[in-house]
C-alpha cells in the first residue's frame, strides 16, 4: 500500500482538486490519501481569529470568504445532484459550528491556545470530507488516532499510542482512505491538538510508518526538491536523488518541500519518499531514500535561511571554563528559542549562534541576565546580536568523500567579494553552513551553484565598455561562439551591461545581442563614469568581468574601484596599466590580494601573446635582458606604403583611412604609444619604468604636434621632400625604415632605425607587430613573437581571449 499526501496548494483550486482525483485513481493498490486545508484557508482561519479577538467586527467578511472558497469549491467539482446537496449539508454543519466559536471569541475578547487550536483543525476537517466525496474514499477522522502529548508546552507525538491506534484503525484497508492531516488529540484530555506548520506530511509520514508502507509520495506544487531556490538561481534544476540525511539538511536551512520531521518516521523503516508535482504529474520529481545515487556530484544543493541574527558569547574569561555552553542552550531552551547554527572558537574564547530575527532581542536579553555577573566582572563581554544576516548550507553526503570542498567554497567566495562572518561543519561533513550579509545572499548562491557545477553552465558575467571598432567586433565575436562556448565548454558569456561614450544600460537577465545597439539607442540612460561605477558595483553580480574597449583615461580610472569589489578588468585600454608605476603595481596588488584578475594582453600586439608570454617566462625563473620590438602596426604600415608614388604624408592619411591609426595619428607620430607600450612591458619583465624614462628619437618635428588637427594636415607635406630623398639613399642601400622600441640594461629608448635585408625586422610586412625577446634562456637565438599588430578583429579577438583565461581559472 501507498500514502499519499496532497498540500494546500494541490487542493486550492476546482482544477487542481481534480488533478488529485485523476492521481489517487491512477493508483492500482490500496491507498491512504492524507489531505492539507485548502490553500490559504489555515492563513484565513488564524486571521479571522486574531480580528474576532480583539474586537473587530470585520472578522465577518473574512468568515464570510471561508464559507464562500467552500461552498463554492463543492460547486465546481461535486456535480449537482443529492451527493452535493448532502455534501453541503455536512459542510454547513461544520461552518456552522465554526461562526458559533468565532462570535464567542468576539464577545468575550479571548483566544486560548486550545480555542485557536480548535480553529484551525477546520480547515482539514472541510478539505477532507470535500475530496472523500470527490475520490470516493472512506473518511477517517485523524483526531482518533493521531495523539499527542504535552511536552515544554508543546504538543508531540506518543508514538507508541498513536502507532496502535493506527494499526487497529486500518486493520481492513479499504481500497482509498481518505484522512485529513495535521490535527490530532491530546492522549489524555481528549482535547483538538495539531502537529504545527507542515503537519500534513507528518501526519503522512506517521501513518506510512505505522503501516510499513512500500512508499510515502508527496505531491506539491513543484517538480521536487531543486539544486537551489528557482526564484532567485534560474538555472537551478530538481534533484533526481536524495539520501534522508541530505533532505533534512535541506529542509532544515529553508527548503520548504517537506515539513522536517516528516522524514524522521518513514526513516527508520526505510520507506523511500517521492516527491511530485500535482500540476506536473508526468514529472520524476525527487526521490529520498536511504542512500543516494554515489556517483551523483559532491553538492546535491544549497539552501538559505534569509533571516538571521548572529549572537556571539565572547570573553577571556570562557577559556577553560566548563559549563558555559550548557548555560547557553540551556537559558535560549527555557525561553523557547532555537538555535540553527553554531560556531565555536577552538581557544573557547567565543560561542556564536544564529537565531531567527525574532528571536534575536529575546536571546540577547536572557543570556546578558544568564551571564550578568561575569559580565559585570568583565569575564564577558555584553551580548549584542548582529542582524540582518543570511545563512547558506551546502549540503551532500558525497562531500566527505571529496577532498577541498571547504577550501574551493570558501576561496571561491572570497574572489566574488563575499564576507563569511561564521561558519561551521559537522564531522559527518554532510552539511558546510556560513553565515554572511544577507545582501550578499543572491550573490552567494548564483556564485556557489555556479562554480560547483549545480548549474548546466558557468557563468561569467560581462559589462562592456566601449562599442566601437573593438568593442562592437567583440560583441559579435560572443555573439557567434555563444552557442558553441556553451555546448562544447559548458560556459556562457551572460553580457549584462553595455555602454558606450553617451548611453549605458544594465540588466541583471542580459541584453539579446542581434540588437542591443537599437536596444542602447532607445533604452539606455547617460553614460557617465559615476553611473558606470555605481551599476556596476551596485548590481553586485557573482562572477563579473569588467571589459574596457575604450581608449579613455576617466573609463581607466574606475579600475581600481571594480577590483577592489571583485570586479575582473580586461582592459583594451593601455592607459592604466602605463601610467605611473605606483598606480600600475597597486592594481595588480589589489586584483591579487582580492583573488581576480587584472588582464591587458591587448595592450601591446593587439592579439599576439606577447605579456602571457612574457609572465610566464618570468614566473618560470628566466630573466628578461632586452626587449626589439616593432610595436606599432600604424607606423610599421606608413613605413611599408611610402615609396616614389606614396609620398609621406599620404600614407599617414592612408593608416588613418584603414582605421590602423589614432583618430589623431599625431598620437601614432609621437612616439606616444610606442612608448606606453614599452613601458608595458618593461614593468610586466620586472622593470620599474616611467614614461618619462624613454628616451625618444622621433621623425617629425615637435611644432607638428601643437595646434589643431587641421594644422597638422595642412603642415606634414612640407615632410615629403625629404623623406622621399632620404627613402631614395635607403632604397639603394637595400635597408627599411622601422620604428623600434628597445629595452637593454634597464635603459629603454624608441626611435626610427635603419635595417638592413639579414635583420628580423627587415621583411616585417604591413601593420604586423614582431618582438625579440632576449632572456638568460633564449639568449644567443632570442625568442621572437610576430604577427597583426593592429585590427579591430584581432585586438578583438585578444580581449575575448582573456575573457576565457578568467574563466578557465
Amino acid at each position: 500500500m501507498k500514502v499519499l499526501k496532497f498540500g494546500g496548494s494541490s487542493v486550492g483550486s476546482a482544477s487542481s482538486i481534480l488533478s488529485v482525483k485523476r492521481i489517487v485513481e491512477a493508483v492500482n493498490e490500496p491507498v491512504i490519501v492524507v489531505v492539507s486545508a485548502l490553500g490559504g484557508i489555515t492563513d484565513k482561519l488564524i486571521n479571522t481569529s486574531k480580528m474576532a479577538a480583539v474586537g473587530d467586527a470585520s472578522y465577518e467578511n473574512e468568515f464570510r470568504e471561508i464559507v464562500y472558497r467552500h461552498v463554492e469549491m463543492i460547486k465546481e467539482v461535486i456535480p449537482a445532484g443529492e451527493a452535493q446537496v448532502a455534501l453541503q449539508r455536512q459542510v454547513g454543519e461544520l461552518l456552522n459550528e465554526l461562526k458559533d466559536i468565532f462570535q464567542g471569541i468576539y464577545l468575550i475578547k479571548d483566544l486560548s491556545p486550545k480555542t485557536s487550536d480548535t480553529i484551525v483543525s477546520y480547515g482539514e476537517r472541510l478539505s477532507s470530507i470535500i475530496v472523500a466525496e470527490l475520490t470516493g474514499a472512506e473518511w477517517f477522522d485523524s483526531r482518533k488516532f493521531i495523539k499527542t502529548e504535552k511536552k515544554h508546552s508543546k504538543h508531540v507525538i506518543d508514538v507508541d499510542l498513536t502507532n496502535r491506534l493506527i494499526r487497529e484503525t486500518f486493520q481492513n484497508l479499504p481500497k482509498c482512505s481518505l484522512v485529513p492531516g495535521f490535527i490530532s488529540t491530546d492522549k489524555v484530555s481528549g482535547d483538538v491538538t495539531n502537529l504545527g506548520r507542515g503537519g500534513s506530511d507528518y501526519t503522512a509520514a506517521i501513518i506510512a510508518a505505522a503501516l510499513d508502507a512500500e512508499t510515502l509520495e508527496i505531491w506539491t506544487d513543484v517538480d521536487g526538491f531543486m539544486t537551489a531556490d528557482p526564484r532567485v538561481i534560474t538555472t537551478a534544476y530538481t534533484i533526481s536523488e536524495l539520501s534522508y540525511v541530505e533532505a533534512t539538511e535541506l529542509c532544515n536551512f529553508g527548503a520548504k518541500v517537506v515539513y522536517p520531521p516528516t522524514i524522521y518516521p518513514v526513516c527508520h523503516k526505510n520507506i523511500p519518499i517521492l516527491i511530485k508535482n500535482t500540476f506536473n504529474p508526468e514529472g520524476e520529481g525527487t526521490i529520498i531514500k536511504l542512500d543516494s545515487n554515489g556517483k551523483s556530484k559532491a553538492i546535491k544543493g544549497i539552501s538559505s535561511i534569509n533571516d538571521t541574527s548572529l549572537i556571539t558569547v565572547q570573553g577571556l574569561g570562557m577559556v577553560g571554563v566548563i559549563g558555559v555552553n550548557y548555560r547557553i542552550f540551556k537559558a535560549l531552551a527555557k525561553n523557547g528559542i532555537s538555535v540553527f547554527l553554531v560556531s565555536q572558537a577552538s581557544s573557547e574564547n567565543s560561542t556564536s549562534i544564529g537565531v531567527r530575527n525574532a528571536d534575536a532581542d529575546l536571546a540577547c536579553e536572557v543570556l546578558n541576565e544568564e551571564f550578568a555577573k561575569e559580565i559585570e566582572m568583565g569575564e564577558i563581554s555584553p551580548i549584542q546580536a548582529e542582524k540582518n544576516l543570511a545563512t547558506v548550507a551546502i549540503v551532500g553526503e558525497n562531500m566527505k568523500h571529496t577532498p577541498g570542498i571547504a577550501g574551493k567554497l570558501f576561496g571561491t567566495l572570497g574572489r566574488n567579494g563575499i564576507n563569511v562572518i561564521a561558519c561551521a561543519q559537522g564531522a559527518s561533513e554532510t552539511n558546510i553552513s556560513f553565515v554572511v550579509d544577507s545582501k550578499s545572499l543572491r550573490k552567494s548562491l548564483n556564485v556557489i551553484h555556479d562554480s560547483f557545477f549545480l548549474s548546466e553552465y558557468q557563468v561569467l558575467n560581462l559589462f562592456i565598455c566601449g562599442i566601437g571598432t573593438v568593442g562592437g567586433s567583440l560583441v559579435e565575436q560572443i555573439r557567434s561562439q555563444q552557442q558553441k562556448l556553451k555546448m562544447e565548454n559548458g560556459l556562457k558569456l551572460h553580457i549584462v551591461g553595455i555602454a558606450d561614450a553617451d548611453r549605458a544600460m544594465f540588466n541583471r537577465s542580459g541584453f539579446d545581442l542581434a540588437n542591443y545597439q537599437q536596444e542602447l539607442k532607445e533604452n539606455g540612460k547617460p553614460s557617465t563614469l559615476e553611473t558606470l561605477r555605481d551599476e556596476i558595483i551596485g548590481m553586485n553580480i557573482f562572477n563579473s568581468v569588467f571589459v574596457d574597449c575604450t581608449a579613455s583615461a576617466g573609463v581607466a580610472s574606475l579600475y581600481k574601484d571594480l577590483l577592489q569589489h571583485n570586479v575582473s578588468v580586461v582592459a583594451a585600454n593601455k592607459i592604466a596599466a602605463s601610467s605611473e608605476y605606483d598606480n600600475y603595481r597597486e592594481l595588480k596588488q589589489i586584483a591579487r590580494q582580492r583573488g581576480v584578475k587584472y588582464l591587458f594582453e591587448t595592450n601591446v600586439g593587439a592579439g599576439l601573446p606577447i605579456i602571457n608570454t612574457i609572465n610566464d617566462l618570468i614566473h618560470s625563473g628566466d630573466k628578461i635582458l632586452k626587449i626589439e620590438a616593432v610595436l606599432s602596426g600604424t607606423l610599421n604600415y606608413i613605413f611599408n606604403k611610402i615609396s616614389a608614388d606614396i609620398p609621406f604624408s599620404k600614407t599617414i592619411k592612408m593608416a588613418q583611412e584603414e582605421r590602423y591609426s589614432e583618430p589623431d595619428p599625431r598620437i601614432d607620430l609621437s612616439g606616444k604609444d610606442v612608448i606606453r607600450k614599452l613601458v608595458i612591458l618593461a614593468r610586466e619583465a620586472g622593470y620599474r619604468l616611467e614614461q618619462s624614462d624613454v628616451e625618444k628619437n622621433l621623425f617629425v618635428p615637435d611644432d607638428f604636434f601643437e595646434g589643431s588637427l587641421e594644422d597638422f594636415w595642412k603642415k606634414v607635406p612640407s615632410l615629403d621632400a625629404d623623406f622621399e630623398a632620404r627613402r631614395k639613399v635607403l632604397e639603394a642601400e637595400n635597408k627599411h625604415w622601422r620604428f623600434v622600441a628597445k629595452l637593454e640594461n634597464g635603459k629603454a629608448s624608441v626611435g626610427l632605425q635603419e635595417v638592413g635585408f639579414n635583420h628580423p625586422f627587415y621583411g616585417l610586412e604591413g601593420s604586423n607587430n614582431i618582438i625579440l625577446l632576449t632572456t638568460e634562456r633564449y639568449k644567443e637565438y632570442p625568442m621572437m613573437i610576430q604577427g597583426y599588430g593592429a585590427g579591430a578583429g584581432v585586438t578583438a579577438a585578444g580581449v575575448f581571449a582573456d575573457i576565457m583565461s578568467i574563466a578557465n581559472v
